[in-house]
């Protein structure tokens, strides 16, 4: 009976390691030999194209951080700016308020003196001595006289209340009264003097008045 067939048996163990030793010195030697002309020229263009993609990547990059930082630059102009403007105008606002509040205070008390002042200008001038008779003499005489001083008092009153009125140039008519000088003095502000002066004005047309009305009641008695 025939053998069972072997490949083995047709290969040629020699050859075959010939051949890969060959293979293996021909691999080593083209290892070691230096590139062609042709292989450096191929990994020179090779090399550019990297170089332009990096630099094509980097100049995108460039732009992407340039982009984030006008963008982190505007995020912090937007809360410093925001922080600024609140600050400014809460104040501002608070401080207007505040002057708003004094200028129309101010400018109740000053209507309610140019009021009296008015009503004391009329007063002065309905007097009229012209009509006065010798039997009303005495009467008309003690009338004008209370109406004088009453509007002394008031101009007194008014002109420690309102130092523009003390100027020269506003009393001769040749300056016009600032508004931002305009404002009223509280009795704690003034000096002893002052407060003197102020009392002074208030009570001595009383007793100038009544001194008045005991000379005319004298002499009506002693006319009798």
């Amino acid at each position: 009976m025939a053998s069972s067939f072997d490949d083995t048996d047709f290969v040629d163990s020699d050859f075959q390691r010939a051949k890969a030793a060959a293979y293996a010195t021909a691999s080593a030697v083209g290892a070691n030999r230096p590139p062609s002309r042709e292989e450096l020229e191929a990994k020179v263009g090779e090399t550019q194209q990297r170089l332009q993609e990096l630099k094509r990547v980097q100049e995108q990059l460039e732009r992407e951080r340039a982009t984030l930082e006008e963008a982190r630059r505007r995020r912090t102009e937007f809360h410093s700016g925001r922080e600024e403007m609140l600050q400014h105008l809460t104040r501002g606002i608070g401080l207007l308020e505040e002057a708003e509040f004094g200028a129309r205070r101010d400018a109740e008390q000053m209507a309610k003196t140019l009021g009296e002042l008015r009503d004391a200008l009329i007063k002065l001038q309905t007097l009229n001595d012209q009509t006065w008779t010798q039997d009303t003499y005495n009467v008309e005489l003690t009338r004008a006289l209370t109406t004088i001083e009453n509007a002394r008092m008031e101009w007194n009153a008014a002109q420690l209340k309102w130092p523009v009125l003390t100027r020269s140039g506003v009393e001769s008519g040749q300056t016009t009264p600032d508004a931002s000088d305009a404002g009223p003095v509280s009795l704690g502000s003034l000096s002893f003097g002052q407060l003197c002066r102020l009392g002074l004005a208030l009570t001595w047309p009383l007793a100038a008045v009544g001194l008045v009305a005991l000379s005319v009641l004298v002499a009506v008695l002693l006319r009798r």
